[in-house]
């Protein structure tokens, strides 16, 4: 789940249920803007390095999938990696994806989120206390549906369709900031700029204005940060 551990089991139980919500409509509002892309838009660059949209509806489904994956396996008892064939499948597979129509693509997004929302149906108080697995790393299956929501508001801007951070709901925002503002310490490039920041946070100086802040993606971490099962 986002941010501090919930002290009762009530609590936890609320949370999980309102990130699934928030990822449930988070994906109607995707497949909404993706009814109304045609080939000529899916080909076009996304706001990735490389990717085209089409590379970024991919990975999505892709992403959904995996997910999929992981909690059917906690379901039997079991925790699996997330992608089987690791990245290098992943990667392949997006790449091959990629190239297809924009009909395709969407039948695959509509396809992978239908069985991801099962997959949450069927999932037990127990299954919920399982793991998958990322490159060997327990991965807490009650935190996995705010990965995913995570990778779809996030995703959603990138493709540049007309989405933006403006959009972002609350329910995502209020949860992604604290995380996000957690990994600054990391990023900041040394002592002095952590002071300077600090400083201003606590109204003792100005504005510090540009920081040298490392990408929130250089560090593996910063993904995983602050997010607890």
């Amino acid at each position: 789940m986002a941010g501090e551990q919930a002290h009762s089991a009530e609590e936890v139980q609320a949370e999980l249920e309102a990130v699934l919500s928030g990822c449930r409509a988070s994906h109607d509002v995707l497949v909404s803007t993706l009814s109304d892309l045609d080939d000529a838009a899916v080909r076009r660059p996304s706001r990735l390095d490389s990717w085209t949209v089409g590379h970024v509806m991919t990975h999505l489904a892709r992403n959904a999938d995996s997910h999929t994956r992981m909690l059917t396996a906690a379901c039997q008892g079991e925790a699996v990696e997330q992608y089987a064939g690791g990245r290098e499948e992943r990667a392949k597979n997006i790449e091959a994806g990629a190239r297809r129509s924009a009909a395709a693509l969407l039948d695959d997004t509509l396809r992978s989120i239908t069985e991801l929302e099962a997959a949450w149906v069927a999932m037990t108080p127990q299954s919920w206390d399982g793991k998958g697995l990322s490159h060997g790393r327990p991965w807490p299956c009650r935190a996995m549906p705010y990965f995913r929501w995570r990778e779809v508001e996030i995703h959603h801007v990138d493709m540049g369709t007309g989405y933006e951070p403006t959009d972002w709901p609350e329910g995502y925002v209020g949860r992604e900031l604290q995380l996000t503002l957690a990994t600054v310490p990391g990023r900041l490039a040394d002592a002095a700029e952590r002071r300077r920041l600090l400083a201003w946070l606590t109204g003792r100086a100005p504005a510090p204005g540009a920081l040298d802040l490392a990408g929130w993606e250089s560090r593996p971490g910063n993904y995983f940060s602050g997010i607890s099962g």
